[in-house]
């Protein structure tokens, strides 16, 4: 355990505790003439361990202060981030504080800019944020500051959302593996020596350590789920155009979604709702706005058939421990009534694999052919980013139609696959967390992997189907290295996949029974069930790892 870890009476958070400051949701939201109460050490670090909901709704009743609520994170922030490398960018101090004095005083005045009103927040460092340096991990951008926001963080603006800083992604966010040569690695929450995952690995970090209340992200090939799975958190891969994004091309889009990541699938559901809508520059944009995720999530799943894919029938090979750990996990669904059978669609999975390879480096690689084009800028590329390009410099229009056409069908053999299941649940990952040393496995077992990123075939089938997928924690291995499951629905059911999550994460006390070493003691007596052992102390490694 790390000397700076607070393991004082202060800093263990009873469940009690946390009952008495979420009892502030009850408090009507137009109590303004209320003063919130003084702050103390043990009421800032119960504000970190709150609930987002519970903590928003608290902030609206003015049981706390939104003044209250930055000193408690920024404090949090300072003691933990140097030990993992999370949030990058990271906004002064002043500034922040006098951003959540005003949301106060809008409070005073009976004003609440929205459900995300003070709370703190670190954007994917992929994303533009407004006068907030965003280097994509790249040293070409490492001084590139945006005049504007991008869509999806407008969005959360406009709630209220008061943005402290960036969370690390991997350069351009290419590989499952946080690590950049701007910023460094980011060291996963419950071992320092492994990977965080990635692309989103800063924002689950950040998150499983309690240093923002919730997080944004976006997937191409797991970079939403694999990091969550490997931190146990929340993470959700929506439908194409539930969540409107950026794009030069808005007829040919990317296979690239944003989406919300959160402690609790309450949680999540409140970032989808802000993050969600229509928005009528892009063409593919989902009608309707996202209070459909307000609704309450709880509802009956008895008879309910869910596949159980492990493995995709070899063609994702695992590492031993991987499938034990998520078949556990299965049991919980059928505790619930849920009927689980191992299946997965008919379908050519290496025919997948094939155009996944294809349509990728078309996608990706058009993004960086600026910069490759240019012998300066291609000189500070990192490998992957080459081998994208270089993919799709090599394919005709007719190869990327003919790979568009199995992606077509893929989609097809799915959607009749939801004929006969309600969902489909496959890992994560197809390993546990690796030295944070290690670039990406170069084997699974007996197979070597051929590119950089066949070792999460296993999300990338998931992508080409178009579905939304959601990650949920699973448990850990003897090691005490997490892992966690997709639930995967028909596109646009993301609201079934809240669901399902939703029932399991109370079924099983997901994300409350095994916190990070780093945050110390908690009483947890009152949650349900166990995911697994106890892990040991962590072996802390100074200093960020430079490519």
């Amino acid at each position: 355990m790390n000397d700076n870890t607070d393991n004082s009476d202060a800093g263990r958070v009873s469940r009690r505790t946390l009952l008495g400051l979420a009892a502030a949701t009850s408090v009507a939201t137009g109590a303004h003439g209320r003063s919130p109460k003084p702050a103390t050490a043990s009421r800032a670090n119960d504000l970190v361990m709150m609930e987002a909901t519970c903590l928003a709704r608290a902030i609206h009743g003015r049981e706390v202060s939104c003044v209250e609520v930055m000193t408690a994170y920024l404090d949090h922030i300072e003691k933990l981030n140097g030990q993992v490398n999370a949030i990058v960018a990271l906004q002064d101090r002043g500034d922040l504080m006098a951003q959540a004095q005003e949301r106060d005083n809008q409070l005073a005045r009976g004003e609440s800019m929205g459900p995300l009103h003070g709370l703190p927040h670190a954007v994917k460092d992929l994303q533009a944020v407004k006068g907030i340096r965003t280097t994509s991990g790249s040293p070409i951008l490492k001084d590139f500051v945006p005049s504007a926001d991008s869509l999806m963080v407008a969005r959360l603006r406009n709630a209220g959302a008061i943005f402290i800083g960036k969370t690390n992604t991997p350069e351009f966010g290419l590989g499952s593996h946080t690590y950049n040569p701007v910023y460094g690695a980011t060291r996963n929450a419950y071992n320092l020596t492994r990977s965080a995952g990635g692309s989103s690995g800063g924002a689950a970090v950040a998150l499983a350590l309690r240093m923002v209340p919730l997080a944004d992200g976006s997937d191409y090939g797991g970079s939403l789920r694999n990091p969550a799975g490997w931190n146990g958190v929340f993470g959700f891969r929506t439908s194409i155009g539930r969540i409107p994004t950026d794009a030069r091309d808005g007829w040919l889009p990317s296979m690239s979604v944003v989406g919300p990541m959160a402690r609790t699938v309450t949680d999540l559901a409140l970032l989808l709702s802000v993050q969600a809508g229509f928005d009528p520059r892009l063409p593919f944009s989902q009608e309707g706005d996202g209070s459909i995720f307000q609704r309450r999530l709880e509802c009956s799943l008895r008879g309910k058939r869910i596949a159980w894919g492990r493995d995709f029938a070899g063609h994702a090979p695992c590492e031993p421990g991987v499938l034990e750990v998520c078949s556990k996990a299965l049991r919980t669904f059928e505790s619930l009534g849920c009927i689980v059978e191992e299946a997965i669609p008919d379908f050519d999975i290496e025919a997948v694999w094939q155009a996944v390879i294809r349509l990728r480096g078309w996608q990706q690689g058009v993004s960086l052919f600026g910069y490759f084009n240019d012998p300066a800028k291609r000189s500070l590329l990192k490998p992957e980013a080459i081998f994208e390009v270089e993919t799709g410099l090599r394919q005709s229009a007719y190869a990327i139609t003919a790979a568009s056409i199995v992606r077509t069908e893929w989609y097809q053999a799915v959607r009749q696959f939801f004929e006969r299941y309600d969902y489909f649940v496959v890992p994560t990952a197809q390993v546990f967390p690796f030295n944070i040393e290690q670039h990406w496995p170069r084997t699974i077992g007996t197979t070597s992997m051929q590119t950089y990123h066949e070792w999460m075939k296993g999300t990338l089938l998931i992508t080409m189907s178009g579905c939304p997928a959601l990650a949920v924690p699973a448990g850990f291995n003897d090691q005490g290295l997490p892992m966690g499951i997709q639930i995967v629905g028909p596109n646009r059911h993301e609201l079934d996949c809240l669901q399902l999550a939703y029932a399991y994460e109370a079924a099983v006390g997901t994300g409350r029974s095994r916190l990070p070493a780093l945050l110390g003691s908690w009483d947890s007596t009152d949650n349900s069930a166990d995911l697994g052992s106890s892990p040991g102390r962590m072996r802390q490694v100074p200093g960020a790892v430079h490519r």
